[in-house]
């Protein structure tokens, strides 16, 4: 019997315990190097901004933050490690819209993407344009309308490809503006531009900041960005909205998640670092170099984003009938 009674106070003394250790853990957070898990390559849009933020929050929290790539397809790698990491602070991962097309492509994941991560706060959107060459026959996106609404099947529309944001940012703008227009999906940007150059294809979705060099050199022209206002380098460019398609809004975005279990005390320092971070004015001149609108916020807000997204994403997905992986 007294073993019993001694099992059973020792038991009550480890529940009761249990609440007290997410706050000795935040108060020791961090005990080593942070690290920032990034479904991409290095070099990319994705990658540098991860690694600017990196740098800003080494210095503020008093440990080193790493970035680890870890590229694949849908990010799945890099999200299945984030999502199965020891819940402490010290693992995160640079989420992206990406994160939200995978859930409506892939017939299965190895986690959940919004019950498995602790939202931080978003770091930055980037705009996605309407491109075309520079010897092209169309001088506006309502010329491209017109165009498509007159010869069905006759406007090609060319991205990287089937899948990616841009792929479907063009699927999603083929339906808004009610054109039917072929979805040229090539390996990747420079094998897109070389059509467009080339007059293989009309338009091209893409991302601003990678082709930013063939704008200034006028080798393409932008015909409209398709987030909620103009861009800031581009000011004389209009959106997708001004052009006549109402509520278009599309921007590719990245932010940072814990493991879904990580205490919430150290969620909120991370989040006071990347606010930080992100309003630090050399972290934003950088971030506006790459095209980049370096934007932190709630965990909250960056939730209701990415579940936003998913709708979103996976209603584009299913209504341009793209096979799931």
């Amino acid at each position: 019997m007294k073993s019993i009674a001694r099992r059973a106070a020792l038991a009550a003394f480890a529940a009761a315990a249990l609440p007290l250790a997410a706050p000795v853990l935040a108060q020791s957070f961090p005990s080593k190097p942070v690290r920032i898990i990034v479904p991409f390559g290095a070099g990319g849009v994705a990658d540098i901004t991860a690694r600017t933020v990196a740098q800003r929050m080494s210095e503020t929290l008093g440990q080193q933050v790493i970035v680890d790539n870890r590229p694949s397809a849908g990010g799945i790698v890099a999200s299945e490690a984030v999502a199965k990491a020891e819940p402490d602070g010290h693992t995160l991962l640079l989420m992206s819209n990406g994160t939200a097309v995978s859930a409506g492509l892939f017939k299965a994941l190895p986690f959940d993407p919004v019950r498995d991560f602790a939202p931080v706060s978003t770091l930055g959107f980037f705009d996605i344009a309407l491109i075309t060459g520079s010897e092209s026959r169309f001088k506006s996106l309502q010329e491209v309308i017109a165009f498509g609404r007159a010869n069905p099947g006759k406007l090609n529309i060319g991205t990287i490809n089937v899948g990616s944001t841009q792929n479907l940012a063009g699927e999603l703008f083929k339906t808004s503006a009610g054109v039917e227009a072929q979805i040229v999906p090539f390996k990747g940007t420079p094998a897109v531009i070389t059509a467009l150059r080339g007059g293989e294809i009309d338009l091209a979705v893409e991302i601003l900041g990678p082709v930013m060099a063939q704008i200034s050199a006028k080798a393409v022209r932008v015909l409209a960005v398709m987030g909620e206002k103009r861009f800031e380098g581009l000011p004389e460019v209009p959106t997708v909205r001004e052009a006549g398609i109402a509520n278009f809004n599309v921007a590719s975005w990245n932010a940072l998640a814990a493991p879904a279990k990580t205490p919430r005390e150290i969620v909120a320092r991370l989040n006071r670092e990347v606010v930080a971070a992100v309003n630090a004015p050399a972290v934003r001149a950088r971030l506006k170099e790459l095209g980049v609108e370096a934007r932190a916020g709630t965990p909250e807000q960056l939730q209701e984003l990415l579940g936003a997204e998913i709708r979103r994403w996976t209603d584009v997905i299913n209504r341009a009938k793209i096979e799931k992986q």
